[in-house]
């Protein structure tokens, strides 16, 4: 509880998004969130994985 903020700032320092995969991150309610390289590439990041429902 409460560390939201320290995944928020990990996630947003992340330079090789590709290899870690900060595009996995979802917001509290489920919803997209925000993505250094833009929510469009998370989304087709996270269907090219199988994601179907995002």
């Amino acid at each position: 509880p409460g560390a939201y903020r320290a995944v928020g700032a990990a996630v947003g320092a992340n330079p090789v998004g590709i290899l870690i995969p900060c595009h996995r991150v979802l917001g509290s309610n489920g919803a997209l969130t925000g993505f250094g390289w833009g929510l469009p590439m998370k989304r087709a990041l996270l269907r090219h994985e199988g994601r179907a429902d995002i």
